[in-house]
């Protein structure tokens, strides 16, 4: 029998995710019928989204089960297998959570081929964040030759694609981080035009300055005080992907102050400006097969580079989540739970 380490939700957090809120159990798992495999996590994605499926509020996705193992996307190998569709040696991608083992659907998993890219490259820019900015920016943002694309979080996964699509689309990028070395990283690994920090007390100074004809497309990730500065300067028309609102994620109630939807409602209608949220698996059946298509080969082309940050053992997963909502971390957060194979 194959026993799998598990990082378990036990509590709803308030406010910041703490130890306390999870439990680290083992369990044994079943053995295989057929039609399924056993994998070993080799790499486990951590998300903002994740934070959301902690909590029991109305979402566009069911919450995770009190006692329930913490879901996530993984790259895993499989170890055993009873199923025409995959081999042991097999490195596939895989949505088994925090854990190190489990056995699942051969269907569930999709075959990652090593010599096409670093497999890790599934759960980032060649998987669900590289496909959110994708389809995100090209479906609602738009983006058109000589227009200004900003984007917020703009070193993580999904921001840094967002600016460097829009480069490819013949825009002009803006990306928005937290300290100088993610700003130097935006213009010099990146390929941004300008990049601000949004803790330096002369950001909104620096915002109009980066973006002297107003600002066409916001790709929101963010919230709080960097929206509240950048919807300032929209233009007449621009579009506002609203892909998260990761400043908001620990909030245990509303905020207090005056209630400033009326005005934002009013920039709507008298900018004509187009708000959407989205949620990536939407587009999946009109854009998917282009992502694959086109993203791969401006990986492949450098026109779109990544930056990855891996974090070893899966015990240290809660830390890590932790840093990922306080904006520590830099670049596609991975946690590293298995060795890959030789």
């Amino acid at each position: 029998m194959t026993q799998s380490t598990q990082i378990r939700l036990v509590r709803r957090p308030v406010g910041e995710p703490t130890d306390a809120d999870l439990e680290v159990a083992t369990e044994e798992l079943p053995a295989l019928e057929e039609g399924q495999v056993s994998l070993r996590t080799v790499f486990l994605s951590l998300d903002p989204y994740m934070r959301g499926r902690m909590s029991d509020a109305e979402s566009y996705a069911a919450p995770v089960e009190l006692g329930a193992v913490m879901v996530g996307a993984t790259v895993s190998e499989v170890v055993e297998s009873r199923s025409d569709r995959r081999r042991p040696g097999d490195l596939v991608l895989a949505y088994t959570g925090w854990q190190t083992h489990a056995v699942v659907d051969a269907r569930a998993t999709r075959r990652l081929d090593p010599a096409t890219a670093p497999v890790s490259t599934a759960l980032g820019v060649l998987g669900m964040p590289g496909f959110t900015a994708y389809a995100g920016l090209l479906e609602i943002g738009r983006p058109q030759p000589g227009e200004t694309v900003v984007v917020a979080a703009a070193t993580g996964p999904v921001g840094s694609a967002v600016g460097q699509i829009a480069k490819v689309k013949g825009a002009r990028a803006v990306g928005i981080a937290g300290g100088p070395e993610k700003t130097r990283a935006l213009i010099e690994d990146f390929g941004f035009d300008a990049a601000l920090d949004h803790r330096s007390p002369t950001f909104v100074d620096d915002l109009a300055a980066a973006t002297p004809d107003g600002i066409d497309v916001y790709f929101e990730n963010v919230g709080g005080p960097v929206a509240k500065a950048v919807t300032r300067r929209l233009n007449t028309y621009a579009r506002m992907p609203v892909c998260g609102l990761v400043a908001n994620y620990n909030a245990p109630s509303a905020p207090e102050g005056p209630d400033r939807l009326p005005g934002f409602m009013s920039l709507v209608l008298t900018r004509s400006l187009t708000v959407r949220g989205f949620i990536q698996d939407e587009f999946v059946p009109t854009h998917h097969d282009a992502f694959v298509e086109e993203m791969g080969e401006w990986v492949r082309t450098g026109a779109v580079r990544y930056r990855e940050d891996v974090v070893q053992g899966l015990e240290n997963a809660p830390e890590a989540f932790r840093g990922l909502l306080a904006g520590r971390n830099f670049g596609k957060l991975l946690v590293q739970v298995g060795e890959l194979p030789a």
